[in-house]
């Protein structure tokens, strides 16, 4: 599955400059782009993404040993138990783009969510 920019910074709830310079700074991420030039994010990138906002938000590393510790991961023991895991997290992640697109209403119905639950809360 490819992801915009657009997903990426609402999944990881980032800004798209911040997107950008990671991509930048960690050659392991490497979108390919679209025949407009846009960018489009594999699910590897997400994952890469994942884990890097996990270094540096949470355990608090800098960038350059963010980038040192994903290198160390992607070769190091484990790969089969990490490529399963992987792939369960791309299922789920695709899922959940298919779950949000089958709860988008059309533009034209202007009623809301919320207000066909309210009406059938009332009857």
């Amino acid at each position: 599955m490819a992801y915009t920019i657009g997903d990426v910074e609402k999944l990881l709830r980032l800004k798209g400059h911040v997107i950008r310079y990671w991509e930048k700074e960690i050659p392991l991420i490497q979108p390919h782009r679209d025949t407009y030039g846009r960018r489009e994010y594999s699910d590897r990138d997400l994952q890469i993404f994942f884990r890097l906002k996990h270094l540096l938000y949470e355990r608090r590393f800098t960038l350059e040993g963010a980038k040192e510790q994903l290198y160390m991961e992607l070769a190091g023991e484990h790969q089969d138990l990490r490529g399963r895991i992987a792939a369960l997290r791309s299922e789920l992640l695709g899922l959940f783009f298919q779950a949000r697109k089958s709860l988008t209403l059309p533009e034209t119905n202007s009623e809301s969510i919320e207000d066909q639950d309210e009406a059938g809360d009332d009857a």
